[in-house]
C-alpha cells in the first residue's frame, strides 16, 4: 500500500533557510528532505555525540549541546529564522554540557529544567532557544508528509478485540501525560502489560518480550498492542511519537497483534517501508482518531 503523498507537497512559506538542529536517527535527513521539497533550503546544527556525520551532505555546522549561543551566532549569519529540532537525545548531566558564556548565564533555569520529566525539559529548551529570537517550529509544521495518517495503513485490519485494546492504550495515556510519563504502552486482551518510562519504545517491547519468554505473562503470539500517542499536554513541537522499521521488528519480536497510533500524532521517515515491513511480519499499522481515547 502507497501511503506517500500523491502529489508534491505545497511551498512552505517564508523567507531563508530553515535551521534544523539535528540529534541522532533518521528524521533530520528526512525533515530536510521534506522541506526541500516544499521549496525552501535548509541549514543543519548538527549536535556532537548525536548526530550522524551522513548529515554533513547538507549545508551545516557542528556545535555541543551547551553552546547555544554559538549555534544561535552561526543560525543567524545564515539567515534563519524558522528553526526545528528534531532527532534522539540522550539527556545530558549538566555536567556535560560543555556550556558556553550565554548557556552559563542561563544555568539556573536549565538546572530548573531538568528536574522534571522529558516534556518539562524539551519545552523548557525550546523556550530558551526562542528567546534568542527563532521562531520554533515543530516537524509536523514544517514536514507534514511525516505524518501519519488515520486508517489501516497495510494489508492487515485490527480485529476487534484488537480495537478495545487501543481504546484503552490511548485512554491511559491521555490518564498519566499529566505525569510526564512516556508516550507508549502495551495493551493484551485488556490487560495493560507495560508503560513506557524513560528506557524508551523499542527497550518497552524488549522487556514486555523477556516476560513472555520467561513465563510471566502468558500470551500467545499474535495478541495484544503497542499503542502511540502524544501526551495531551505535550509540546508537539518537540519529541511527537515516531515509528519505524525497527519498531515494527521488535513489536513482532514481542508478539504482538499490532500497532496503533494517533492520526497525525507521530511521524515516520519513510511510511512505504514502515508498512512492508508491518505487512511482512504479519502486523497491523493504524492510525486512530484522538477521539477514540475520550
Amino acid at each position: 500500500m502507497t501511503v506517500a503523498p500523491a502529489i508534491s507537497p505545497p511551498a512552505l512559506p517564508g523567507d531563508g533557510p530553515v535551521g534544523i538542529v539535528a540529534g541522532g536517527g533518521a528524521f533530520p535527513a528526512a525533515v530536510a528532505e521534506a522541506v526541500r521539497a516544499q521549496g525552501r533550503e535548509v541549514y543543519l546544527g548538527l549536535l556532537q555525540g548525536f548526530a550522524d556525520p551522513t548529515l554533513e551532505r547538507y549545508p551545516h555546522f557542528w556545535f555541543k549541546v551547551g553552546s547555544l549561543g554559538t549555534a544561535t551566532t552561526r543560525l543567524k549569519a545564515q539567515g534563519v529564522k524558522e528553526l526545528v529540532m528534531v532527532g534522539t537525545l540522550t539527556r545530558p548531566r549538566v555536567r556535560d554540557l560543555g556550556l558556553d558564556w550565554t548557556m552559563l548565564r542561563l544555568l539556573p533555569r536549565i538546572a530548573a529544567l531538568f528536574r522534571g520529566g522529558d516534556n518539562h525539559l524539551l519545552s523548557g529548551v525550546v523556550e530558551l532557544v526562542a528567546a534568542q529570537g527563532f521562531a520554533m517550529r515543530g516537524a509536523h509544521e514544517v514536514a507534514p508528509s511525516l505524518l501519519l495518517p488515520e486508517g489501516v495503513l497495510g494489508a492487515i485490519a485490527p480485529r476487534p478485540v484488537d480495537l478495545d485494546d487501543i481504546r484503552l492504550g490511548l485512554s491511559l495515556i491521555a490518564s498519566l501525560g499529566a505525569f510526564d510519563v512516556g508516550q507508549a504502552v502495551i495493551v493484551v486482551n485488556g490487560f495493560v502489560v507495560a508503560v513506557e518510562a524513560a528506557e524508551g519504545t523499542d527497550e518497552m517491547l524488549t522487556r514486555y518480550k523477556t516476560m513472555r519468554e520467561k513465563g510471566r505473562l502468558r500470551f500467545g503470539k499474535g495478541q495484544g498492542v503497542l499503542v502511540k500517542a502524544p501526551k495531551p499536554q505535550q509540546d508537539r513541537r518537540v519529541d511527537l511519537p515516531s515509528l519505524g522499521p525497527r519498531t515494527v521488528q521488535r513489536a513482532a519480536e514481542a508478539g504482538l497483534a499490532g500497532i496503533a497510533f494517533e492520526a497525525g500524532g507521530a511521524i515516520v521517515p519513510d511510511a512505504e517501508h514502515l508498512v512492508a515491513e508491518a505487512d511482512k511480519a504479519g502486523l497491523f499499522v493504524v492510525g486512530v482518531r484522538p477521539q477514540v481515547a475520550s
